[in-house]
This record gives structure tokens, sequence and C-alpha cells, in this order.
């Protein structure tokens, strides 16, 4: 499934060349998970057999490479939110996803703390990247709004920039598993108005422990 944000290779790539951007992709996707986004490029193109120029020609910078190397998981966050739209208890459903994203952010270390500083960045690849899971994110906090389970004027740039702020401070505390999650019912807890009436948002551990 296309999310219109993808670093795609040019239609009339050639086949070699088609060939080395599988490749990069492929070694990136390794590199990252093994050493974090922070791996080196260099390594990367070596181990993919071309040279740093070619890796270049492909992805003019880090964030476009790490974009093109998201690009599935982003798609699978996308099919969660759309499904999660059908859930009966709308705050529960964006609990699920956005622990969901914090599970994703932490299968690479840096990730979660470059979507933040990309946030910033129009420019960037990855902020482009993040304009679909805002409009997936929007529609499931809209939901939980329309419910009275989170205040009207919370946005979704705000939740994003907390969720990946709680995906930081797991990575960064890799002794403490559940720290994300107590951290994340913290921060819905904060979010509902005064005296709405529960919906498993924030309340305990049980609402949305699918996302896992």
């Amino acid at each position: 499934m296309s999310t219109g944000t993808e670093q795609q290779p040019a239609r009339a790539m050639r086949a070699d060349a088609r060939r080395n951007y599988l490749r990069l992709l492929a070694e990136a996707r390794a590199a990252f998970a093994e050493h974090g986004t922070g791996a080196s490029l260099e390594d990367i193109a070596r181990h993919a057999n071309v040279g740093i120029g070619t890796l270049y020609r492909h992805f003019p910078n880090r964030h476009a490479l790490m974009s093109a190397v998201f690009e599935e998981a982003l798609s699978d966050l996308l099919d969660r939110s759309r499904a999660l739209l059908e859930d009966t208890q709308p705050c529960s459903a964006l609990v699920t996803w956005l622990r969901a994203i914090i599970t994703h952010a932490g299968e690479y270390r840096g990730l979660s703390r470059a979507l933040m500083s990309a946030s910033h960045d129009d420019s960037s690849a990855l902020s482009r990247c993040s304009k679909p899971m805002r409009e997936a994110g929007t529609a499931l906090l809209v939901r939980a709004q329309q419910a009275g389970a989170v205040r009207p004027g919370v946005s979704i740039g705000d939740l994003m920039q907390l969720t990946n702020a709680i995906a930081l401070a797991a990575e960064e505390t890799p002794d403490d598993p559940e720290l994300a999650d107590r951290l994340l019912m913290l921060t819905l807890r904060g979010l509902k108005p005064e005296g709405s009436a529960p919906d498993g948002c924030g309340a305990d551990r049980t609402a949305g422990s699918a996302a896992a």
C-alpha cells in the first residue's frame, strides 16, 4: 500500500540500479536494527557492495534513507489506525494506536529522537513521512474527543511529540520495560476532561494492551 510519502526509486531505473537500491535498503534496515539510526552510511554502502556516492544518489541524506526503511512499518501503522476507527471505545482505540507507535519507534534506537527533531523541519523526508501519521492520529483523536474522553484543545501534533518523547525515555531506560506504558497512562490521564466517564483511557494497563 502506498502512503504517499515513501522514497520510491525512479520509474525508469535500470535493473542494476534497482538492485543497488534494494540492497541498500536491506543493509540499512539491518544496520539500523543493530546499531540504531546513527549507523554509518559508509558501512551500509560497503555492505551493499556499492560506493557511498551510489547511496547518496538514491538517498540524498540520512532522513531520506530512514524514511524509505520505515515505509513498511508506516503502512502497517496506517492500516492499524483504520481498523481502530471501528472500535466501540474511541479512547481505548487511541491508546492502542499510540502504544503501537511507541513499539515501532523502539525497534530502531534513535528513531524517536529523529522524529521529534524532524517535526520542526518541513524539508525533512521524515517530516513528510509524518503527515499521513498525523492524519491517521487526528481521526482517532477526534473520535476520543467527541466521546468526551479527551479534552477538546488537545492537538495531534502535541500528542505525537509526547508519544515520541515517551518512546525516547523508554529507549534510554532499557532496564524498566514498563516505563513507556506508565508514562503513556500518566499522559492520557492528564488529557482527560474533568469529570469525564471512563473509557479505558489512562485508566489502567488493560486498555489497548493488544498493541504489543
